[in-house]
């Protein structure tokens, strides 16, 4: 019986190609060839004014952190749902985190609960679209507008994902994608941050370039470079974008395809939901998602545990998610959760994640749609 992993990362089969063109063309470091490319997509398909590939989606968040000026004593209002990263970021520059609750239907930030958590420390929202399905942003932009705070959209699992229309990543002052081994488009490990005031654009390349301005030298614009304020290098290596740039030329067929898949477990585990033995993801009507991830929802955290149990004994590989961030020791060093926790430990304990990439076959959708029926028939 072969087994099903949980995932495995994308590939178009023509990645080898690319790289070998990277490596003849001599230059391997950060912005070559197809970081440029890659750039170019990111910012054409998201409508953004700046886009920069990073190293990955957790230094693309601390370059957010560090362009948004967070200092220490500030404050930050995030979800607890969500992976360390988001946190990490502003802990790092000082910040205390102050979490709120979760929506039950999307496990996105419930936007309701944002403004009573702001305090007169309060120095920016961090919202995360989680699964690619967005936050409610005409909420979270207005709370921000009407309080003079800055918006970082955490949208690793967004890429090619819309609000409304709008790409995700592209609506608060600054978003950042995720490129890792996991996400719908891989350099191995990797991100990108998204600029929407173009007079950010240059700020953003002098951090990202160790806090010289040295993008500037290479465009002719000054005759040499140097330093110019704090940053790091946050740059990939251009054989690591070489390895993206074919996935993004076939992003539309990606999509297409996991889509198919996330579709197709919906339909197979519906009546499941009807009995009320499980739920479903809920997708908003403005939202237009990119099938990042399949999960179902069991009825507690035990019954979620033995499943997993007898999808793995079946050879299919099923896991659970985030621990709340404010659970964590960790967490409560540096943040506080604001309010009642009504759902997010609750929605934590129950969300099991199905095998989910690009390559997945109807027939492995039936084998583990079968396993999760059997399950319940016992």
């Amino acid at each position: 019986m072969d087994k099903i992993k949980f995932n495995i990362p994308p590939r178009t089969g023509r990645e080898m190609e690319h790289i070998q063109r990277a490596i003849e063309g001599g230059k391997i470091c950060g912005d070559g060839e197809y970081t440029g490319l890659c750039n170019d997509w990111i910012r054409r398909q998201t409508g953004s004014a700046g886009a920069y590939l990073t190293t990955s989606c957790t230094q693309a968040l601390e370059m957010a952190a560090l362009m948004a000026d967070i200092q220490s004593g500030d404050e930050v209002i995030l979800p607890s749902f969500t992976f360390v990263s988001t946190a990490n970021a502003f802990a790092l520059r000082g910040a205390r985190l102050v979490f709120v609750d979760i929506r039950p239907d999307t496990n996105n930030i419930d936007e309701a609960l944002i403004e009573e958590a702001i305090t007169d420390k309060t120095k920016a929202i961090a919202c995360v679209h989680y699964a690619g399905v967005g936050c409610e942003m005409d909420t979270i932009l207005d709370i921000a507008r009407r309080n003079s705070l800055c918006v970082i959209e955490d949208a690793a699992q967004g890429v090619c994902a819309y609000y409304k229309g709008r790409a995700l990543g592209s609506m608060g002052d600054y978003g950042c994608f995720s490129f890792h081994e996991t996400k719908n488009y891989s350099m191995g490990e990797g991100g990108a941050i998204l600029i929407r005031d173009p007079e950010k654009t240059d700020m953003a390349e002098i951090i990202r370039e160790k806090g010289t301005d040295r993008s500037r030298f290479l465009r002719g614009q000054v005759d040499k470079y140097s330093w110019v304020s704090i940053g790091s290098s946050y740059l990939p290596s251009d054989i690591n974008a070489a390895y993206l740039w074919p996935q993004l030329e076939d992003a539309e067929k990606i999509n297409e395809q996991r889509l198919g898949s996330w579709h197709a477990y919906y339909q197979r585990l519906a009546h499941l939901q009807d009995k009320g033995l499980l739920e479903l993801p809920v997708i908003p009507e403005e939202c237009q998602h990119n099938a990042h991830m399949f999960y179902i929802k069991t009825q507690d955290l035990e019954e979620r545990d033995a499943l997993i149990r007898h999808l793995k004994e079946q050879g299919i590989s099923a896991v659970f998610h985030y621990v709340p961030l404010h659970s964590a020791a960790a967490g409560s060093r540096y943040g506080r959760f604001h309010g009642e926790d009504r759902y997010t430990t609750r929605e934590s304990q129950r969300l099991l994640r199905l095998p989910m990439y690009y390559g997945l076959t109807l027939d492995q959708v039936d084998r583990v749609t079968e396993q999760i029926d059997r399950f319940y028939r016992k």
